[in-house]
C-alpha cells in the first residue's frame, strides 16, 4: 500500500545508520505510537522545537507548541494518515514572540505484519529560510500588482499564439474586460478589423523567422472596447523568454484623451490666430483713422483758404475753380466722418464676458504660448491663489493677452543665463483680481517704459509694436488697467486687472 512501511528484521540497524546520518545534516526524526499516542522525538526534533534534551516528550507538549490553527490542521491530518498513508505539515514555532521559525513535519504510515496501522515515523526541518524567500517573494508580487492597478497604463502578457497569460486592472478599465474574461482568450479581440484577421499571421511569421517588425518600437494603434467602440493608444511590446518559450508584454496608453486635447488646442489656436489678426487689423484701424483725420481736415481748412483767395480774382476759370475746390473740401470733410465712424466702431467693439477660471485661462494659453519653455531650459512657476480664481472675462481676448506675454518673456530670455518665468495672482482694491507675469529677462529701460504701450512702437527687430498696445486696450475694454515694471531680477513683470465675478454670477 502507497505510504506504508513494514519493517523486516535487519531493518533496525540499517534505519539507525541511517537516522544518525540524517541526524549529521540538521534533520531531525520523529516517531507516533498511533494507539498510545507515545511520540518520540530525536535529539535534533528537540533543538527545531526549542525542547532540551532531558525534558520528556508528550503528544500533548507537541500540540501546545502549535498555534490554534497550526494545531487544527495537524490533528486532521493525524487522523487521515490511516487513509492516506502520507503525512506532510508546516508550521510556525514560537510566532508569538516574534523570534520563531517555520517547520516542515513528514512522515508515513508504519503497519505490522498482519496490515494493521501502528506508528506515523518521519522527519522535521526547519524551513524557515524558504519561508522567508516565499514572503519576499510574496511581499514582491503584492508591490508589483499595486503597481499595476494603480498605474494609468494598461498592460497584457501574452503568449507566442497571442494567448492572454495577464491582464492588468488599467486594461480591464480602458478594454471593459474583467480579468478573469480575458486570460485564456486570443488578443485579436482587442483589435478591430483588418488587424485583428492579421494578427495570428505576424506572430506566425515571427515564430518561423524571428523577424521583428514592432517589438521594442512604440507606435499609435486602434484598439476595440468590449462594447465595440475603437480608440487611439500607443503600443509598446517587450520580448521575454521562459523555458524556451516567447513570451510579449504590451504597455497600452490610451491616446482619446491626449488627442482631444491636441484638437482643442489647435481650435483654441487658430481661434486665437484669427482674433489676434482681426484686434491688430483693427487697433491699426484705429491709428490709421486717428493720424488720417487731422491731414483730411486740413485739407478742408486749406481748400477754403484758397477758395477766398480766388473771391478777389480776375481769372475766367475762377468760378470753376472754386467749384472744383468747394468740391474737394467736401469730399475731404465726407473722408473725415468716414474715417471717425470706423474709428468709433472699432473701440465700441463689443466682447462676450463669462465668468471663467483664471487658473484655466493660464493653463490653455501657457499651452500655446509656453510650447517650447522647457527645452529652452525656462523654469515655469504657477503661483495661483484658488481665492482669486473666477473673473468676468472674454476668454479669447484674455488669453490672447496672456500668449502675447508669454512669448515676449520667452524672447526677452533667450540670451539670459538664469530663466524663470513667474505667474502668479492676487486681490486688488475694487473688486479686481491682478495677474502679474515676471520674467529674468534683460528688461527694459526707463526711457522705454513710458512707449511701450503705444502703437507701433517696439523694441524687437522684427515686431510691429502692435501686441502690448492690443493687450492694454483689451484690459481696458474689461474695465482693468495694465503697466509694466522692471523687478528684483532685472527682468519685466507686467501686471493687468480684471474684473471679478461673484459666485452669484
Amino acid at each position: 500500500m502507497p505510504g506504508t512501511i513494514r519493517p523486516s528484521p535487519e531493518d533496525p540497524i540499517r534505519n539507525e545508520h541511517l537516522r544518525l546520518r540524517i541526524e549529521g545534516f540538521g534533520v531531525g526524526t520523529w516517531d507516533l505510537d498511533l494507539t498510545t499516542q507515545k511520540l518520540e522525538w530525536s535529539d535534533t526534533a528537540k533543538s527545531l522545537f526549542g525542547i532540551a534534551r532531558d525534558q520528556p516528550v508528550t503528544y500533548g507538549l507537541f500540540l501546545s507548541l502549535l498555534e490554534p490553527v497550526d494545531r487544527e490542521r495537524t490533528e486532521h491530518a493525524i487522523r487521515r494518515v490511516t487513509e492516506t498513508g502520507n503525512f506532510d505539515v508546516s508550521f510556525k514555532i514560537g510566532g508569538s514572540t516574534g523570534s520563531g521559525h517555520w517547520i516542515r513535519a513528514r512522515g508515513g504510515l508504519v503497519r505490522d505484519d498482519a496490515g494493521v496501522p501502528r506508528h506515523v515515523s518521519g522527519i522535521v526541518l526547519d524551513i524557515d529560510e524558504e519561508k522567508q524567500l516565499e514572503d519576499a517573494l510574496r511581499t514582491r508580487e503584492s508591490h508589483l500588482r499595486s503597481i499595476l492597478d494603480t498605474a494609468p497604463d494598461a498592460m497584457i502578457v501574452i503568449n507566442g499564439y497571442g494567448i492572454v497569460q495577464f491582464f492588468s486592472t488599467a486594461a480591464e478599465r480602458m478594454f471593459g474586460y474583467a480579468e478573469q474574461e480575458a486570460i485564456g482568450t486570443n488578443v485579436s479581440e482587442l483589435m478591430p478589423m483588418p488587424d485583428r484577421a492579421r494578427h495570428d499571421g505576424y506572430l506566425a511569421r515571427y515564430r518561423t523567422t524571428g523577424e521583428r517588425h514592432i517589438i521594442g518600437i512604440g507606435r499609435i494603434v486602434t484598439g476595440k472596447r468590449r462594447d465595440g467602440t475603437t480608440f487611439p493608444m500607443h503600443l509598446s511590446i517587450g520580448e521575454m523568454q521562459s523555458n524556451g518559450v516567447p513570451y510579449f508584454t504590451g504597455f497600452v496608453r490610451d491616446l482619446t484623451e491626449h488627442q482631444q486635447t491636441q484638437a482643442r488646442l489647435h481650435e483654441l489656436q487658430s481661434e486665437l490666430v484669427h482674433i489676434s489678426r482681426l484686434t491688430a487689423m483693427g487697433e491699426m484701424a484705429s491709428a490709421l483713422a486717428h493720424e488720417l483725420n487731422q491731414p483730411l481736415a486740413a485739407i478742408g481748412n486749406y481748400m477754403k483758404g484758397s477758395r477766398r483767395l480766388l473771391a478777389d480774382s480776375a481769372d475766367p476759370n475762377a468760378p470753376k475753380i472754386e467749384s472744383a475746390m468747394d468740391r474737394a473740401a467736401e469730399q475731404a470733410l465726407r473722408a473725415g466722418q468716414i474715417i471717425r465712424r470706423l474709428r468709433d466702431f472699432v473701440s465700441r467693439g463689443e466682447s462676450e464676458k463669462r465668468v471663467e477660471s483664471l487658473s484655466k485661462l493660464i493653463e490653455e494659453a501657457g499651452a500655446l504660448g509656453l510650447a517650447g519653455a522647457r527645452e529652452q531650459n525656462i523654469q515655469l512657476r504657477f503661483n495661483l491663489n484658488p481665492e482669486f480664481d473666477l473673473v468676468l472675462v472674454d476668454r479669447v481676448q484674455i488669453q490672447q493677452v496672456l500668449v502675447n506675454l508669454f512669448r515676449n518673456a520667452l524672447e526677452a530670455m533667450a540670451q539670459s543665463p538664469r530663466r524663470e518665468l513667474n505667474v502668479s495672482n492676487a486681490g486688488d482694491a475694487g473688486d479686481m483680481i491682478e495677474v502679474a507675469v515676471s520674467d529674468t529677462g534683460s528688461g527694459f529701460h526707463d526711457d522705454v517704459k513710458s512707449n511701450l504701450f503705444q502703437t507701433f512702437f517696439t523694441t524687437k527687430e522684427t515686431g510691429m509694436g502692435v501686441g502690448l498696445s492690443i493687450s492694454r486696450s483689451i484690459i481696458e475694454a474689461h474695465g482693468g488697467r495694465m503697466w509694466a515694471e522692471t523687478n528684483a531680477s532685472g527682468g519685466a513683470t507686467f501686471r493687468f486687472t480684471l474684473p471679478v465675478a461673484a459666485g452669484e454670477s
